[in-house]
């Protein structure tokens, strides 16, 4: 789904705003208009340097952080694509600086680049998000760059970026339920799907999956396709030992600082990264592992928010996270990086949760049973499909929390305020449930990714 967003306050994002007026909104799966798009474009999608292509229900945007940062300690220059945005369209395409930090594209240039595919595709059917996928071709193809990194928008096999046609590695993280309506309704169906942004003869690594049938779909499909493949926990696994990261795969082990982005699950997504790199043929060094795990960024994922507006409207102390997990198994991994911060630290847990009407409320909702003191149901701003604040509580309470709706975050942090007692520790603030609540948290909040 293509996000509506904030008015628009630069040319590029005026120009996007115009062509959601002309074009539908959401996924069409299918590879046939992208084609003929790239096609009267020249093909810049042949143009690309070495591709890191990532699909997954959950973890694409950790293990894309992961492999930015690991390139980027080597002091290459790295392209990356995701989707969607958080705040601002520009957030999807990094460009890379050879020996430096990847940048937001710059405005010029990419309202320039939107504006010649509008042209190229001459008013005919097409998605927004297609377009912005060849715009990812056009911008990734005339910048120089060693690597780039492309995340699939939904599933893979019909997705718009799958007209990479000889990608360096495909990645696949974990596969959970998620988009039914699209993918099916099983996690086999699904993993199929994902699976076919696999190409015959090129590396494939999977990472963990929450799911043995997921996992033995993308085994049997990158065994059929005779791609060289690494799968997580057979040839290559990540944990923690004495406050350490161990890696290991046949280049041997490292014992590495625990990664800067909190939580179990991100182990494996940085182990994912670590053999994604190798496998696409770069050299991996112990000293770029190491600067990576202390430098790896990713807003919106158990993102620490420790200043800005909404944050002085907690309670004096409070410690908050912004996730846009959406889907039971984000709940899953969330829940329990949450449940080991009480262990360590025990506060009141509160959450502000949004989501919209295409998830399931009451799986996510349960990873919190017994661990959540309270939720507060809120309005996503900037989509016409959330979920209404009264029918959301309802889903919490379904999974046996007490909850109750509100108008806005404001009213949210209010309402923890009312609730946190006299000689309480300071609460501990999950906001989460959709990256459209991220987007609205970061924008009030007045903190943009960056």
């Amino acid at each position: 789904m293509i996000p509506m967003h904030q008015p628009a306050t630069s040319e590029a994002a005026r120009e996007i705003e115009r062509l959601l007026g002309l074009h539908p909104k959401g996924f069409d799966l299918s590879l046939d208009r992208i084609t003929r798009l790239l096609d009267v474009l020249g093909n810049p999608q042949r143009r690309l340097p070495p591709v890191i292509h990532v699909a997954g229900t959950n973890g694409k945007g950790s293990v894309t952080a992961f492999s930015r940062a690991l390139l980027e300690a080597a002091g290459l220059a790295v392209h990356v694509h995701t989707s969607p945005h958080l705040v601002n369209w520009h957030e999807r395409y990094r460009i890379g600086v050879r020996g430096g930090r990847g940048q937001l594209v710059d405005d010029a240039v990419f309202a320039d680049a939107v504006r010649r595919v509008a042209e190229a595709n001459g008013g005919q059917k097409i998605t927004v998000f297609e377009i912005l996928t060849a715009v990812t071709f056009i911008l990734f193809s005339e910048q120089p760059a060693d690597v780039a990194i492309i995340e699939v928008g939904l599933g893979g096999r019909f997705d718009a970026t799958n007209v990479i046609a000889d990608p360096a590695v495909s990645v696949i993280m974990p596969i959970s339920l998620d988009h039914q309506a699209y993918l099916g309704d099983s996690v086999e169906l699904i993993a199929a799907e994902k699976a076919g942004i696999m190409k015959r003869g090129h590396p494939v690594v999977i990472g963990q999956q929450p799911f043995e049938a997921a996992r033995e779909v993308l085994i049997a499909t990158a065994e059929r396709l005779g791609c060289p493949l690494q799968v997580f926990g057979q040839d290559f696994v990540a944990y923690e030992e004495f406050g350490r990261l161990i890696y290991q795969d046949e280049h041997g082990l490292s014992d590495l600082p625990l990664p800067r982005l909190p939580g179990r699950h991100q182990y494996a997504n940085a182990a994912a990264a670590i053999r994604a790199i190798r496998s696409a043929g770069f050299t991996v060094t112990e000293a770029m592992m190491d600067k990576a795990m202390a430098s790896v960024e990713w807003a919106g994922r158990l993102q620490r928010l420790t200043e800005g507006a909404l944050v002085a409207e907690a309670p004096e102390g409070s410690e908050i996270w912004l996730d846009g997990g959406h889907n039971p198994g984000a709940g899953d991994v969330i829940a329990e990086t949450m449940a080991s911060f009480e262990e360590r630290q025990p506060r009141p847990l509160f959450l502000i949760i949004g989501m919209i009407n295409t998830k399931d409320p009451v799986g996510y909702f349960r990873a919190f049973s017994g661990l959540a003191e309270y939720v507060f149901a809120v309005p996503i701003h900037g989509s016409d499909a959330g979920i209404d604040p009264v029918v959301l509580a309802s889903a919490a309470y379904d999974a046996e929390l007490v909850a109750e709706p509100v108008s806005s975050l404001g009213e949210a942090l209010a309402g923890v305020r009312r609730l946190t007692k006299a000689g309480d520790p300071p609460p501990r603030i999950l906001i989460g449930g959709s990256l459209y609540l991220a987007g609205n948290v970061l924008s009030e909040n007045s903190t943009p990714p960056t």
